[in-house]
């Protein structure tokens, strides 16, 4: 083929929407972010057709992989409205870590999957940024990854994020229903917002309608406006736009001081009924006090705005508790006390009690 053919075809396919180039500086430009996540284990860099890792570094007899899945949801057609790049990969790697950090699990290593309408070197930036920068909170390395350009999917600057991270844990050490006991206590710790879970609602409620779209000038002045005195200096946008918090670091703290951990609820889609029923035995239940903790104001806003009735709310948000640990009661003030040292706010939320498997919320 010659140059003039060869200029041709690529001419082409940028006039169909899909610029080669642009592919090549976006990867070039995260390689040293690809770059800072390495751990040990990690067999060479990014670029090649698939991403290797070396388990006999650490990996023993009995050691189980432990993989989960998981995406962003429609909080990346929030980000794409807000032009908000920065923070959406950290959802990413929480949603994927928590779901392993459940089962005892340690993350090893991450991959994700970015579509986007139109690839622009800053935002594919910005967005794996965000999310090696989850990575290197977790301790994982991001060893490889996906960027598609899909024009005339979606608009200019909308996309979608999604990515699988694989962990490893002790044949022996797997938490889940098989260790919980009657009497357990259950600890709830913390989230102070949305995470990546009901955003399809809250974007509803705030906007009267959850279709993808750019935000016309009515809709950003309601965005920047509403929130005024309801939550500090934050607009309603930047409170919904908050990144995940990553549990993992603290969750792996409290194994490395000795506390034994029976089972874990990563509290996504679903919320606490939806979630914690996913680590109980079938002859017990979780007896939940939803008077034993703060809940943050974005979901009374949301609530009252939308007309939510208050069980609806719990099965659809977080509702200010982004996981649950089920601990012996002996044990429970020592994890409170660990997890406030951490940075989080944790409570005592209830038991495990004689039930049918499922979560009684009081």
């Amino acid at each position: 083929m010659d140059n003039q053919s060869a200029t041709s075809k690529k001419s082409a396919y940028e006039e169909a929407g899909v610029s080669i180039d642009a592919g090549e500086r976006a990867v070039d430009a995260i390689k040293k972010v690809v770059a800072s996540t390495k751990i040990d284990g990690v067999v060479g860099g990014i670029g090649g057709f698939g991403g290797l890792f070396d388990l006999s570094y650490s990996a023993a007899k009995g050691t189980v992989l432990v993989s989960s899945t998981d995406g962003v949801g429609t909080k990346a057609y929030l980000a794409s409205s807000m032009k908000r790049y920065d923070t959406i990969g950290i959802d990413l790697v929480a949603m994927c870590v928590d779901d392993i950090t459940v089962l005892g699990a340690k993350p090893l290593f991450m991959l994700d999957y970015l579509s986007i309408g139109r690839l622009e070197p800053v935002i594919s930036t910005q967005i794996i940024t965000g999310i090696a920068n989850g990575c290197k909170e977790v301790g994982a390395a991001l060893l490889g990854g996906e960027m598609a350009e899909h024009p005339g999917s979606m608009p200019d600057g909308h996309f979608d994020l999604a990515g699988f991270v694989v962990g490893i844990v002790d044949a022996n050490e797997i938490w889940g229903a098989h260790r919980v006991k009657l009497g357990d206590s259950l600890i709830g710790i913390g989230s102070p917002n949305l995470r990546s879970n009901g955003l399809s609602l809250a974007r509803k409620i705030v906007f009267g309608t959850s279709e993808m779209h750019e935000l016309d000038a009515a809709s950003q002045d309601k965005f920047q406006e509403i929130a005024k005195g309801r939550f500090g200096t934050s607009t309603i946008g930047e409170t919904m736009l908050e990144p995940s918090i990553l549990y993992y670091p603290a969750i792996s703290k409290l194994v490395e001081a000795g506390v034994t951990i029976h089972a874990a609820a990563h509290i996504t889609g679903g919320g606490i009924p939806g979630n914690l029923n996913r680590v109980l035995p079938p002859n017990l239940s979780a007896a939940v006090d939803t008077s034993s903790w703060t809940v943050p104001p974005i979901f009374g806003y949301l609530q009252e705005l939308g007309g939510v009735e208050k069980g609806e709310m719990f099965r659809v948000f977080n509702m200010g508790i982004g996981m649950v640990v089920v601990v012996d009661p002996s044990e429970k003030l020592a994890v409170i006390d660990k997890l406030k040292y951490s940075g989080h706010k944790a409570y005592d939320i209830g038991s495990i009690v004689k039930g049918d498997g499922g979560v009684k919320l009081a």
